[in-house]
């Protein structure tokens, strides 16, 4: 608390609070009169900028005399800028017109949330984007999202990354980018390693919380993240935004653009570069991308074309440390090596090496992959109440990773043992590849009705195909046996058709009163190569119809204070592993989610401080998530011997979220967000191995915990211009314990940890052939905080239960530095 209340106390003392004008206003559709929430202002001469609130309102105050120039843009509308002469206090309003500008637009809001749908949802903005974005992966710039947590295998954000929602892994998020999926249809993961720098391409985000309302792709049961690519600039420009830090981590791109050429045609581009040796030993990234855009734009039809590729290498470090290395001490450490027999150079690895700690020791440990994106949207204007978007898409995925293993039975690839001297050998060290080579197609579609401003319906859906290859190669074994170069010791073809078709509207029955409801029917056929009840491996086939509805309700207290409340339910299929390891008659059932919202969104006036007016922006809500049928770990190995999810009949999260902002003048802005749950399984069954006596040993429990999902996330930030062009913000992080498993065992733990980071951008403006400059120094975890975001457990019995704990450590206190150039 001391060193938080040092650094806080270091960035307020130098601002100056010297109350002189304010400049407020409001932001409104000029065909509806309604106000537009999430309005980007930006005020030149001033150096400021900010987002509308729920009713269109913004406020800049202690304005210093003198003349300004307001610029408001909005997706989808023709953005304007008024010149301001300040000399008092005063209010504008600017009426935006609706313009199809930007291509997938349509769609975009179609898979979104509103202030009339009656859900839970946070928006980032573009700027909130650019001001953290030092070039560490996606899931980071979402951190101060209530309910978030994120972690790095590598532990500096550079390479894999996690993220997890109200407890939700990634699994069970539903990601789209201009309305189109981006989860792999199998495993339900969304892997952004393939999409590095991508943030540098974004317009803006939505977060939703819970089921949401219906877009395409897998159920969303944590959340979904609804990715808009970056929007036309009309004017032309060049920009380059480099960073350098800890770990020899590097961020280098460069960004382009014509503008509208006779008022046509644009055309967009990016090409970046992030290298990192990483936190942990030898957990290095290489990661390339580009993205590119060109459109074509009249008054009423559009066609855009957007494509964006990553490729990463980044060695391996999914292993994971042992507890005695990240909480533990010499002794610890021993007993770890003893019990489990470890020598030679692995143990001279664990002596030697701390929590930064990696198991893999191969020099090609890697994993290699590229994934291409392709999407053409096409947006036309039918009637001023009636317009279509439609996008048809393809992802095409390829790579592999690689790995040494020592010791391997040679019957396991397939091959005779070999006979060398009338010695019998069994196995082997080998190195071997595990390719994955697919491909991802389809069409998604909106037509979207507004006739009057009190109703606003949309008729939405897609058709999506993948075809996955997964096989794999040994490449090199010191015992061959009979295998030749290119030989496959498996090969498993799969196919998966995804059909939806959503009708969602809103309706205002009275000023202040709307309602919502919104009805999706989603079709899924798997054919897999899995096991039949007869142990034999042939092709199978799953279907499923999910039938998904939701409904909402908003009251508008006044214009910018709103209660809301929704019920929905969700349905997702099982994934990959859970089909392939299975038979027919243990394959586990599809999950049911019942998720109930209900909250308060309000902007107002909260008083003077210093004789300025501060506002304040404040969303409370609380939320119930009725699982049926959730798949989790328990140990217990099916039969075909696999270790599998198992179907849990209930189990339920709930809490409170509490958001809140405060703007302090235009120096200065306090935001936090509180997040409570409780996340409980009701009852549950642990199976361990018993290596002594074999078989296994089943312990059950009547009501415990659900595995990582802390009772406690919080986050803060105050940010603050201490001079003109210098801002610095403070972020402090907690997040409480998590358990490693479903048991709710004290010795399976993720103690709890508090991380704080320092942010400063300075930005000098030009006129000539530079525009700006801007210098940035991030520096993370200033406290030195020693703790691990992630891990896993398992536990068996000999003799005595045994427990091993693996833990992937975040690191220490680490910095990253920013030179952005634009022309």
């Amino acid at each position: 608390m001391k060193n938080l209340l040092t650094a806080l106390a270091a960035i307020i003392l130098p601002m100056q609070l010297l109350a002189q004008h304010t400049l407020s206003g409001r932001v409104l559709n000029a065909a509806t009169s309604e106000g537009l929430a999430g309005a980007t202002v930006v005020l030149e001469g001033a150096n400021t900028g900010t987002a509308t609130g729920n009713g269109g309102t913004f406020s800049f105050p202690d304005l210093a005399t003198g003349t300004y120039t307001l610029k408001v843009s909005y997706i989808g509308f023709a953005p304007q800028q008024v010149s301001i002469n300040l000399q008092q206090d005063e209010q504008v309003q600017l009426a935006l017109r609706p313009q199809a500008l930007q291509t997938g637009e349509v769609v975009v809001q179609a898979t979104r949330a509103d202030e009339k749908t009656g859900t839970t949802f946070t928006n980032v903005t573009r700027e909130q984007i650019a001001e953290r974005n030092f070039g560490q992966d996606l899931p980071y710039l979402l951190e101060q999202v209530p309910s978030v947590v994120v972690s790095s295998d590598a532990g500096a954000g550079v390479g894999y990354t996690g993220i997890r929602i109200r407890g939700s892994d990634i699994t069970r998020i539903n990601v789209t980018v201009n309305g189109i999926p981006v989860n792999d249809s199998e495993s339900h993961g969304v892997f952004f390693v393939n999409m590095p720098d991508f943030a540098s391409s974004v317009q803006d985000m939505q977060v939703q919380r819970g089921v949401g309302t219906s877009t395409n792709g897998a159920g969303a049961f944590g959340a979904s993240i609804n990715i808009q690519t970056q929007q036309v600039r009309r004017e032309a420009y060049a920009e380059t935004d480099n960073s350098y830090g800890s770990f020899n981590t590097w961020k280098n791109n460069v960004r382009f653009g014509t503008g509208l050429i006779n008022g046509k045609f644009a055309f967009d581009g990016r090409l970046s570069r992030i290298k990192s040796d990483g936190y942990i030993d030898r957990a290095s990234s290489d990661l390339k991308s580009f993205y590119f855009s060109g459109g074509y734009y009249a008054d009423k039809t559009s066609l855009k074309f957007v494509t964006f590729s990553g490729k990463e290498k980044t060695y391996q470090a999914w292993y994971g440390t042992p507890e005695a290395l990240v909480y533990g001490n010499a002794q610890d450490l021993q007993d770890y090596i003893d019990r489990n027999g470890i020598e030679g150079s692995d143990k001279e690895n664990l002596l030697s090496s701390g929590r930064t700690y990696n198991y893999y020791t191969y020099d090609n440990e890697t994993d290699n992959y590229q994934q291409d994106h392709y999407q053409l949207h096409l947006s036309h204007d039918f009637l001023p109440g009636l317009s279509f978007s439609g996008a048809l898409h393809y992802t095409y995925g390829r790579g592999y990773y690689e790995q040494f293993r020592a010791e391997d039975d040679l019957a396991d690839y397939g091959l005779p043992n070999v006979e060398i001297g009338g010695e019998t050998i069994e196995t082997t060290d080998l190195i071997r590849r595990r390719w994955l080579d697919n491909d991802f197609y389809g069409a998604t579609y909106a037509l979207q009705y507004n006739p009057k401003k009190r109703l606003n319906a949309t008729l939405g859906g897609a058709w999506n195909k993948y075809e996955g290859k997964h096989y794999g190669e040994v490449i090199w074994a010191r015992y061959a046996s009979t295998s030749n170069i290119g030989d496959r010791y498996y090969d498993n073809d799969a196919e998966k058709t995804d059909f939806n078709v959503f009708a969602k509207a809103s309706y205002s029955l009275t000023d202040k009163l709307s309602v919502f409801g919104d009805l999706q029917l989603r079709q899924v056929k798997y054919d897999f190569l899995g096991f039949d009840n007869d142990g034999e491996n042939i092709t199978q086939s799953a279907d499923y119809t999910f039938v998904n509805p939701k409904a909402g309700i908003t009251y508008e207290l006044q214009p910018e204070q709103q209660l809301y409340a929704s019920y929905a339910i969700g349905n997702r299929e099982p994934v990959r592993d859970d089909f392939t390891e299975s038979t027919p008659s243990s394959r586990p059932k599809h999950e049911t989610l019942r998720n109930v919202e209900a909250g308060y969104r309000g902007l107002f006036s909260a008083g003077e401080l210093f004789g300025q007016s501060l506002q304040a922006n404040v969303e409370a809500n609380v939320y119930y998530m009725d699982y049926k049928n959730q798949l989790v770990l328990t140990g217990q190995i099916n039969d075909v011997g696999a270790y599998t999810r198992t179907n849990i009949d209930k189990s339920y999260r709930q809490g409170v979220e509490l958001a809140g902002a405060l703007g302090l003048g235009t120096r200065a802005t306090l935001s936090s967000n509180i997040a409570y749950s409780q996340n409980v399984i009701r009852g549950f069954s642990e199976y361990l191995d018993d290596y002594e006596n074999g078989g296994q040993v089943r312990n059950d429990y009547g009501k415990t915990a659900i595995t990582f999902s802390p009772d406690l996330v919080t986050s803060s930030q105050l940010e603050v211009e201490v001079l003109k062009g210098l801002r610095a913000a403070f972020v402090y992080k907690t997040v409480s314990k998590q358990y490693l498993d479903n048991t709710q065992n004290e010795d399976r733990v993720i103690p709890a940890y508090q991380v704080g980071d320092l942010r400063l951008r300075y930005s000098i403006g030009f006129k000539d052939v530079l525009k700006e400059l801007e210098l940035g120094l991030l520096v993370n975890n200033v406290f030195g905080e020693k703790y691990a975001a992630n891990g896993y457990t398992y536990s068996y019995l000999y003799g005595t239960q045994v427990t091993e704990n693996f833990y992937y450590p975040q690191a220490t206190r680490n910095f990253l530095l920013s030179v952005g150039l634009k022309f």
